[in-house]
């Protein structure tokens, strides 16, 4: 089948190839349409992986939050003893809490101030699943003391790391406390934080003074090896409240990505994006399609004239979308990989190119060229052999 359909490609091709400067502009128009939906579709990824990412750090097999939570930018507390209610569960290992809050960061560079997130754990009970993090937790045992990540937008919030080379602890100031930097981490950026503190739960609750003792943010519970984590599961349904919803951390990750997608305005925003992308591509090789089947309506005529079925020349124009999409697609996956990488040593965001996303768009492209085909039909439609007498 495909070789009864391919063996025609070399007319197609011909036909396209004729006029090299109508070729090229529609190669630079599709792929401009896909660079465009490259784009979008790479920061609207980049957003949900950052978003994600503090999830899949965490060392826990099942997670206590707050049903009114969302996402981590507007986690909601519950009580600390629903969490030691669960540390009594036939199959739990132990349990740790994590304290999630956004502080006033005064840049040490310039002064000027910006948010970030600070999360505050038990040194004894590490929450993090971060070597560089849990190879310092004697250090966050002193008050006062905090971990900064080596990968914030360090332009914003200061080169710390730079600053910590000469000076080690680091003086820094965040919610009007004085702290000490005694180290780093690396957990990055995203679009809800340009830079994190982890601090024991004292020092967080020294930053954030109206935070009460007994209002954690986050419940993390390990299972035993041996234990079945749907049973684990089953059992703390018993004993916790209703509003305290019991995750695994996929089921967790995926609660933060619906809210960017479809609770907020930046995932639909970046569709639609993708969406312009798509029609501006459409319409290029439209016009490109209907003006080569305008120029070459005669010699169509003349085909049909010579017993040449209307499903043969639909062949030939449907050759020429697929071929204009894989010509498109290659200079715009290019393009756009070079951006990615611009994208990242600037921003620190994960936007890196996808195996996934490039089939996404090399499918919204191919189904682009021959949508605008299957419209420069009509054209070719009128191709009657009547004509060339």
């Amino acid at each position: 089948m495909f070789h009864q359909f391919f063996r025609k490609t070399p007319l197609a091709w011909l036909q396209m190839s004729r006029q090299k400067a109508r070729l090229l502009a529609a190669i630079a128009g599709i792929a401009f349409a896909d660079f465009l939906m490259f784009f979008q579709l790479g920061v609207r990824d980049a957003l949900y992986d950052s978003q994600v990412r503090p999830y899949t750090t965490l060392q826990g097999d099942l997670f206590l939050v707050n049903k009114l939570s969302d996402n981590l930018a507007s986690i909601k507390s519950f009580s600390r003893a629903n969490l030691y209610q669960a540390a009594g569960i036939n199959g739990v290992e132990s349990v740790s809490l994590l304290y999630i809050g956004q502080a006033a960061w005064r840049n040490p560079d310039n002064q000027a101030s910006r948010q970030i997130f600070v999360y505050g754990i038990e040194p004894n009970q590490p929450a993090f699943n971060l070597p560089d993090v849990n190879q310092q937790l004697d250090q966050l045992k002193l008050l006062n003391h905090a971990l900064f990540d080596r990968a914030g937008t360090l332009d914003q919030i200061g080169d710390v790391p730079a600053l910590l080379e000469e000076e080690n602890p680091l003086s820094v100031q965040a919610n009007d406390l004085q702290i000490q930097i005694v180290g780093l981490f690396t957990l990055g950026s995203s679009f809800s934080a340009i830079g994190s503190l982890i601090t024991s739960d004292s020092t967080f609750l020294r930053l954030f003074p109206e935070r009460q003792v007994d209002d954690i943010d986050l419940g993390i519970i390990k299972v035993n090896s041996d234990a079945n984590i749907e049973q684990v599961r089953s059992d703390l349904r018993e004993i916790l409240p209703d509003d305290l919803l019991i995750l695994t951390i996929d089921e967790f990750a995926a609660r933060e990505l619906a809210y960017w997608n479809t609770g907020s305005a930046i995932g639909p925003t970046f569709n639609l994006g993708v969406a312009i992308g798509f029609l501006v591509g459409a319409v290029i090789v439209y016009q490109i399609l209907y003006t080569d089947v305008s120029d070459h309506l005669p010699e169509y005529a003349t085909l049909k004239a010579m017993g040449y079925s209307d499903a043969y020349l639909i062949g030939v124009l449907t050759q020429e979308a697929l071929l204009l999409a894989a010509l498109g697609f290659v200079p715009g996956f290019l393009l756009s990989s070079g951006l990615y990488n611009l994208f990242q040593s600037a921003t620190l965001l994960p936007i890196g190119m996808k195996l996934s996303r490039a089939i996404t768009v090399l499918a919204l492209t191919m189904i682009m060229c021959v949508g605008a085909g299957a419209i420069a039909l009509r054209k070719l439609q009128q191709a009657d052999p009547a004509d060339i007498f």
